[in-house]
């Protein structure tokens, strides 16, 4: 088991291409981090970076206390999951997931005894003499993860491994990997576009954008304190609600109402966030009541959501599901002062 740790790492291709740019996260020991942004922010460039895939232009990164920067990625002590399952077509599940240490020349009888106690974790017991193409997507990833079981990192990397499953199989998987974390006890770092995968299986959140480190924190205090408005707007689904404001002591305006903010900022231009779910339709004494023209009404059982205007600013808020309401409806809502946000219109900061 170790911790992982970045220390002001950058990845330069060229003096005009960087893609990592001063990264600096410490993962501790066991702990399963989350690299989370939208394509081409360098969340799997990182990652290839603590693999010994890639090299490494600046900094330094450390697997425990040893600087690993020109350490060969085979003796790391880590392994890495892909997106595909870079299975052998041609081998059995068996041999596929004893192929590592059979390359390390590890004895027979260890070799068995690891495989075994792999597939019993990941439930593959009856598929062990099978080939990759008799077995499902959902499958052959546990595949894929029982042959980096296998070698008892120190490291477990994951590389948005459940892309290629269905919705359903995704939800399954996650759950899987959580508590394969658990029983294993050792680090993971797992990268994903998906916040949702982020949300409901990191310890803690690593937020990047164009190559920048946004924000690290456990998915509440990132959900509800997000450090700036592109935090903001990629954590949460449906995404938060902004609206421009002009603020004047501790009070905003926008174009179809003015807000009580729960504390005095400085008169200027800004941006007011609020998620769907801070808009109600109970009205109570923390509400500040605006009126909403519904443009659509998305019914998914368990949650109602609105889409609408509230003057001239797109709206959507979560509301009651018995909450009766059709397109082309004006409803008034309530919404909760006290689970405001408000970003600096230049600098795009969170000021609360």
């Amino acid at each position: 088991m170790a911790s992982v740790t970045y220390d002001h790492v950058v990845k330069r291709y060229t003096a005009d291409v960087t893609v990592v740019k001063d990264f600096n996260v410490e993962i501790k020991d066991k702990e399963f981090m989350v690299l989370v942004g939208p394509s081409g922010c360098g969340k799997s460039t990182a990652l290839r970076m603590l693999a010994g895939l890639e090299a490494i232009t600046e900094g330094q990164i450390r697997i425990g206390d040893r600087v690993v920067n020109n350490v060969a990625a085979k003796d790391r002590d880590i392994a890495m999951v892909f997106q595909s399952y870079a299975l052998y077509p041609h081998m059995s599940v068996y041999d596929n997931m004893a192929f590592p240490l059979q390359m390390a020349h590890m004895p027979k009888t260890e070799i068995d005894k690891r495989v075994k106690n792999a597939s019993r974790i990941l439930g593959l017991d009856n598929f062990l003499k099978r080939k990759p193409r008799a077995l499902s997507g959902g499958q052959r990833q546990r595949v894929a993860l029982g042959r980096a079981i296998v070698r008892s990192p120190k490291v477990f990397l994951l590389d948005e491994p459940l892309s290629n499953l269905d919705a359903k199989l995704r939800g399954q998987t996650r759950i899987e990997l959580q508590k394969l974390h658990r029983d294993l006890e050792t680090t993971f770092i797992y990268v994903t576009h998906d916040q949702v995968e982020a949300m409901t299986m990191g310890d803690r959140i690593a937020i990047m954008n164009a190559g920048i480190l946004q924000q690290v924190g456990t998915p509440g205090d990132i959900y509800d304190h997000p450090a700036n408005l592109f935090v903001a707007g990629f954590i949460g689904s449906p995404t938060m609600n902004f609206v421009p404001v002009t603020t004047s002591d501790s009070t905003a305006k926008a174009s179809g109402f003015d807000v009580k903010l729960p504390k005095s900022v400085p008169a200027g231009k800004a941006t007011l966030g609020f998620r769907p779910e801070t808009l109600t339709d109970r009205i109570g004494d923390q509400h500040n009541a605006i009126d909403m023209s519904v443009d659509v009404v998305e019914r998914l059982g368990s949650d109602q959501f609105l889409y609408g205007q509230v003057g001239s600013d797109s709206v959507t808020a979560r509301v009651d599901p018995k909450m009766k309401v059709e397109p082309g409806d004006k409803v008034r809502l309530g919404l909760d002062t006290r689970s405001l946000h408000l970003f600096d219109a230049e600098t795009e900061l969170a000021q609360f």
